[in-house]
């Protein structure tokens, strides 16, 4: 005859209590977030669709050029567009980044849902489309061109042909300004330059995975050649320009905080078939000197810093080199005291790819760490990648969410997000997981 345990029994009820809560607590957010996408109002949307912050800086040059021809305007992420917003619409610009192969960012999921609908009629609107990508990709601004696919397909009119960039190439912006200009009627259009380069240097360099299997990965610190260091925050990234390549900046996540004194990153050299290396790379991790000088410039990353997200429990999820991003939010947290942290990690062999032990070891003493899992694919076991150490502590997750945690993700997006991404919608809800994006509790930086 089965015994019931009350203490179990109520452990559970006050388990689904909470998980009931959370759910409740998510739909109000998210209608929140619905009644604020409506705001101002205005005759010109600029809505972008941005991975790293691209897009989002565009938006904000496109709608300061209308505004100089004394049009109404107003930039809006596109995971704020809802069928409403868009069937009521008559003048939307897009900006549509592509990352990986053609993949949208996370933030355009809910507007490619709404736009695979047949029913939606968009015979009002009248478009452009600035689709952002990288043409040393087969699926060359891949998201953009769906998109504009997609609008014409719902009846929307083109107001001139969609604009592509290669890598942000100047051509191609200025191609879209004097499309603006014109819509404006103004030529007086506002300076869309980017920073410029600082000028920096290797103050050290450090392999971290001598013996790995993988390729080398190293740390390296930077500060600038005079001055102070400019100020960033946790999960913004740093764009470097390479010799021999400086048109096409290469981006990483910054692993360090302000307060350590010097600006971090984790590059793992990039070897070819044929034994060559990249370039970017190549460079940083081998060919400069130590001293030598960089031109690097810091990016804003506002959808993966923590935002509104600083009083939450975070789970912070990665692999690879994608520990930097996360390095810098766990780092930040323990200068200031913020308990309530589960790190998820993954790499080869804990031999030789254990990164950032030294800085795990020491959040864990200083009480830092409420959480750890850490997975190596080629030491054998039942969780051999994060989304195995995740699905086998899914009560443990469920709970953490209930409980208000954000999720931020960095590294691989092939392999580690795609499945990470499938394991919290088999434990925590197709649903869930949408609302928590929606809510600005679910970030990833992913490459």
């Amino acid at each position: 005859m089965m015994t019931v345990d009350p203490v179990r029994w109520g452990g559970a009820a006050a388990a689904v209590a909470a998980y009931a809560g959370m759910c409740l607590a998510l739909l109000r957010a998210r209608r929140a977030v619905h009644k604020d996408s409506g705001g101002e109002h205005a005759d010109w949307l600029v809505a972008y669709a941005s991975q790293t912050g691209t897009g989002e800086a565009l938006a904000q040059h496109t709608v300061a050029t209308l505004r100089t021809g004394g049009l109404s305007a107003r930039a809006l992420s596109v995971e704020h567009l809802d069928q409403a917003s868009l069937r009521g619409a008559a003048r939307i610009l897009f900006i549509a980044s592509t990352y990986g192969e053609g993949d949208a960012p996370d933030s355009a999921a809910r507007l490619a849902r709404l736009l695979d609908d047949p029913g939606m009629d968009l015979g009002r609107l009248h478009y452009g489309v600035l689709a952002l990508g990288d043409s040393t990709y087969a699926n060359y601004c891949g998201f953009g061109r769906r998109l504009d696919a997609a609008l014409q397909a719902r009846g929307a009119q083109a107001l001139f042909a969609r604009v592509e960039v290669d890598r942000g190439r100047s051509a191609a912006i200025e191609a879209w300004q004097h499309h603006l200009s014109h819509l404006a009627g103004t030529s007086d259009a506002p300076d869309w330059s980017a920073p410029a380069y600082g000028d920096w240097r290797i103050a050290s360099r450090r392999l971290l995975n001598p013996g790995s299997a993988g390729a080398p990965v190293y740390r390296i610190d930077l500060l600038p050649a005079a001055g102070p260091l400019p100020a960033w925050e946790a999960g913004d990234l740093v764009q470097v320009s390479a010799p021999g390549d400086p048109a096409y900046p290469r981006e990483y996540s910054i692993a360090s905080t302000m307060a350590e004194g010097c600006l971090s990153l984790l590059v793992r050299l990039h070897q070819r078939e044929d034994g060559s290396v990249g370039l970017a790379s190549g460079w940083l991790c081998r060919e400069a000197r130590e001293g030598a000088p960089v031109l690097l410039r810091v990016r804003q990353h506002s959808r993966f810093r923590i935002g509104d997200n600083a009083g939450r429990p975070l789970i912070l999820i990665g692999n690879g080199t994608g520990i930097a991003g996360l390095r810098a939010h766990l780092q930040r947290r323990a200068e200031a005291g913020q308990a309530r942290n589960w790190l998820v990690f993954g790499e080869r062999q804990a031999a030789h790819d254990h990164f950032c032990a030294a800085d795990i070891a020491a959040w864990q003493r200083a009480g830092m760490l409420d959480a750890l899992s850490v997975v190596f694919s080629r030491d054998g076991g039942s969780e051999r990648y994060v989304q195995h150490a995740l699905a086998a502590r899914a009560a443990e997750l469920q709970a953490w969410v209930a409980e208000g945690a954000a999720i931020y993700v960095c590294g691989s997006l092939r392999g580690m997000a795609g499945a990470v991404h499938a394991t919290l919608e088999a434990v925590l809800g197709l649903d869930t997981v949408a609302m928590l994006d929606e809510a600005g509790r679910y970030r990833r930086d992913v490459y």
